[in-house]
């Protein structure tokens, strides 16, 4: 017959037993922590709601704007994970140290708590490389779109600047067509007065023909009107240059 346990041999399967039961109500605690902040960490890259519209309208937040809830449940289910990881291990030293407890049951537990430490940091990984990822192209979106706008902000300042410089073309140019025209009506009147003044010239020489004492009148006045039309075309030839450079040159 075997030897029935001693009241001492009872009494420390029971403390067995107790601490047993406290390590797998605060795994199945740490269990649900964990669940439920992968859910909530999963969330982060795919259910955000936005909280201000965003210029694509999308129905889901930037990951870059949620940044500290990224860093934060990071951390916390980390350190959640490192707390499983170590009451499973607290767990799985009791078979066999007390073989009593190692029945089918207990091992099963034990397996099934390992088994979901072991999926909850998968999952956890995974999901923590796809936001890093995700992370990762949205900065490199931004400083796309960065170099797009300012890039876009040159070109338009490049655009204005060559608008500016065609109004001053065109300005320039129309400066330009005006004081053509005023040089053109010059020079139409200015033929029209050598017509007259031809015309006065034959007169005064069928008179001059006719009185020899006015020859020498009229050689002073012609002599006199040279000097005239010589000062006149200077003055209008310096004026005309004048507004020429002045157009050209504003």
């Amino acid at each position: 017959m075997s030897a029935e346990p001693t009241e001492e041999s009872q009494s420390t399967m029971g403390d067995a037993k107790k601490h047993w039961e406290d390590l797998r109500r605060e795994a199945r605690f740490l269990e649900n922590e964990i669940d439920n902040k992968l859910v909530s960490f999963s969330k982060i890259g795919a259910n955000s709601t936005l909280t201000v519209a965003t210029e694509t309208e999308s129905d889901t937040a930037p990951l870059l704007s949620s940044g500290r809830m990224y860093e934060s449940l990071s951390e916390e289910i980390d350190v959640l994970l490192k707390r499983l990881s170590e009451v499973n291990e607290k767990m799985g030293e009791f078979p066999p140290q007390n073989s009593a407890l190692a029945t089918p049951a207990l091992i099963h537990t034990l397996t099934r708590h390992r088994d979901i430490l072991q999926d909850y940091t998968q999952e956890f990984r995974k999901t923590q490389n796809n936001l890093k990822s995700r992370k990762e192209r949205e900065e490199l979106l931004q400083g796309v779109k960065k170099e797009i706008d300012s890039s876009k902000t040159a070109l338009n300042r490049r655009l204005d600047l060559y608008m500016k410089e065609r109004d001053h073309l065109v300005s320039s140019e129309r400066m330009v067509d005006e004081q053509i025209a005023i040089a053109i009506d010059t020079k139409e009147g200015l033929v029209t007065q050598r017509a007259a003044f031809k015309k006065i010239q034959s007169r005064m020489m069928d008179i001059t023909s006719r009185f020899p004492t006015l020859n020498n009148l009229i050689h002073k006045i012609n002599t006199k009107k040279r000097k005239d039309s010589i000062i006149i075309g200077s003055v209008i030839g310096i004026c005309t240059f004048l507004l020429l450079y002045y157009g050209f040159n504003n």
